[in-house]
């Protein structure tokens, strides 16, 4: 883990440079080719794409600052804008003048393998989410009232994931609402801060109550900026896939958050979103969405 961990503080204190494998492999003290397999295994990236998403995740909070959108690109080795622009919207899924206005200006902290070992998070880094503004949309699903009590809480929405996947809810909630996209939303409604109560509901995208159907709950997800974690990908072998994602909640709130610049948004919902991406076996991902504000 030392040697990798070399390699990544190396990187990072080069972002602005030209680097080439076999440069940052000596670091780490093994051949090109050897370090390449093993980065790309332990990391969860070719390493040079790892080096792109670096340079991306802080040219993103340059963004902040005012400067030029070229002159940010040329700081961090990209020779165009268009080149910068499509490479800075494949991750972040939208352009960086639009990403202006969501950057916290907070220089993203550098990966911490050992963290990562303590979250018990497999299948490689998590990278800096994705700022996007998603606006507001109808669900309809399965609910389930509990709170934050946490012996509470880490009994029943266990029990409730068992049951809606066992019990076949899932397949007849598509069924009824046959919605136009697939996706599966498990939703945190707001927590009432004098008992400490919420809903949390397993979903689809929806707009009508299906006639006839008893037992259905309807809700509004309200527009919100959210950042967005898609986990590292992972195995469903040996719980991996449900370690990852608990793993992930816990980098959120343990060590994102508090170096963001971003504040957890009030009055809005968070959610996890699972579609086609988790259904394999092996490398299976989701993503995390929790609504955020810039600190003032």
């Amino acid at each position: 883990m030392d040697c990798f961990q070399k390699s990544i503080d190396y990187i990072e204190e080069h972002l602005q440079d030209k680097m080439t494998v076999e440069e940052i492999s000596a670091i780490a003290g093994f051949s090109p080719y050897h370090f390449y397999r093993l980065f790309a295994a332990y990391v969860g990236l070719p390493v040079m794409e790892y080096v792109r998403r670096r340079r991306l995740a802080h040219a993103a909070a340059e963004l902040a600052k005012g400067k030029r959108v070229i002159d940010i690109a040329m700081e961090y080795g990209f020779e165009t804008h268009a080149g910068f622009g499509k490479a800075f919207r494949k991750v972040y899924s939208c352009s960086p003048e639009q990403y202006r206005k969501h950057s916290s200006g907070q220089i993203p902290g550098k990966v911490d393998l050992t963290l990562y070992k303590k979250l018990q998070v497999s299948g490689g880094v998590i990278l800096e989410p994705r700022i996007v503004t998603k606006p507001e949309f109808s669900i309809i699903g399965y609910a389930l009232e509990t709170t934050v009590e946490r012996d509470r809480k880490d009994r029943e929405i266990p029990a409730f994931w068992s049951h809606f996947d066992i019990t076949g809810l899932e397949a007849k909630l598509y069924e009824l609402v046959q919605p136009k996209e697939h996706g599966e939303y498990f939703v945190c409604f707001p927590v009432d801060m004098e008992t400490g109560s919420f809903t949390y509901v397993a979903a689809v995208k929806g707009d009508e109550l299906p006639s006839g159907e008893e037992g259905l709950f309807k809700g509004v997800v309200p527009e919100a900026t959210y950042a967005v974690f898609t986990t590292p990908p992972a195995d469903y072998a040996n719980q991996g896939f449900v370690q990852t994602v608990a793993g992930t909640w816990r980098y959120i709130f343990e060590d994102w958050f508090p170096r963001s610049g971003y504040e957890y948004a009030p009055d809005k919902v968070e959610f996890e979103f699972y579609d086609e991406r988790c259904h394999e076996e092996t490398g299976a991902v989701m993503e995390i969405y929790i609504p955020v504000v810039k600190q003032v």
